[in-house]
């Protein structure tokens, strides 16, 4: 039988085909065995161990099910749709989607889990001006970012702690009309019963804990990890030594910062168009 010599080092779709191949070949398994284990053809299972078609979201969590691998396919999926989002962002999308608990901090933007579509998609616009990204990345990055706000609307949604530096709500993006929709939003957000929103104001001066995002997120296992990135490089943290420290100073940041009632009382001034 002739079988295609793969590289999977030529792309990251022929390195997750690769992978594949070699899971299921280590288990003694043909592509008609692997195919009925997670109801797809064996020609579906060739296409995409060859590279010729791209695996999905639904393909991936069935590879992982049939090969008890994990979610080592589901991973290797998020990074290959999401090749353009920073180091570590991916894996980290996917514990997000999982969490218990998020606690984020966000400095300049508001935090992409409370944007409109309106305000992320002026903000990715912005980067295909300046040369950052595509047009078609531009579209992907908005995309992904309804995904992962799904997490807010499951049966049983995260509790969501959320402090924002007062930059956020002050730094104008898209115009009024936007800026104004994402201030509901905002308000909207701090009404539910599983969310907690305040805001870092200017004043807190030297008592402010963290110098650029950081999100932490409890797993169902009570485990916690700590997602930080700078302007081009993202890091998961899942070491104890490290994270506990992060969430001692997020604590720190919570107890600075204004109440929920003070910070929505800020906000509304600001949609009404007071200082």
């Amino acid at each position: 039988m002739n079988i295609k010599e793969l590289n999977p080092d030529s792309s990251p779709q022929a390195a997750f085909g690769a992978h594949l191949r070699t899971c299921r070949e280590e288990r003694g398994w043909k592509q008609e065995d692997l195919a009925a284990e997670m109801e797809y053809s064996s020609t579906h299972i060739s296409s995409v161990e060859t590279g010729r078609k791209m695996p999905t979201l639904r393909f991936s969590r069935s590879a992982d099910r049939a090969l008890g691998t994990g979610d080592q396919f589901e991973r290797r999926w998020r990074e290959l749709k999401h090749g353009v989002l920073l180091e570590g962002f991916p894996e980290f999308a996917g514990l997000e989607g999982r969490a218990t608990e998020i606690r984020l901090y966000e400095i300049g933007i508001i935090p992409g889990l409370l944007q409109t579509p309106d305000y992320a998609r002026i903000l990715a616009n912005s980067a295909v001006k300046r040369g950052a990204i595509t047009p078609e990345q531009a579209t992907e990055r908005v995309s992904f970012l309804a995904e992962r706000q799904a997490v807010l609307e499951r049966p049983r949604p995260p509790m969501v702690f959320v402090v924002m530096d007062e930059s956020c709500v002050r730094r104008s993006v898209g115009g009024p009309a936007v800026m104004n929709a994402q201030l509901d939003r905002l308000i909207e957000f701090a009404a539910r019963p599983n969310t907690v929103l305040q805001l870092a104001p200017f004043d807190i001066g030297e008592r402010r804990t963290f110098d650029l995002p950081v999100t932490l997120l409890t797993l169902p296992d009570r485990s916690v990890a700590c997602y930080a990135e700078a302007q081009t490089l993202g890091r998961l943290d899942r070491e104890s030594t490290s994270v506990l420290p992060v969430l001692t100073a997020y604590h720190q940041l919570q107890a600075e910062s204004v109440s929920q009632a003070e910070s929505v009382e800020m906000i509304q001034q600001l949609r009404k168009g007071t200082p």
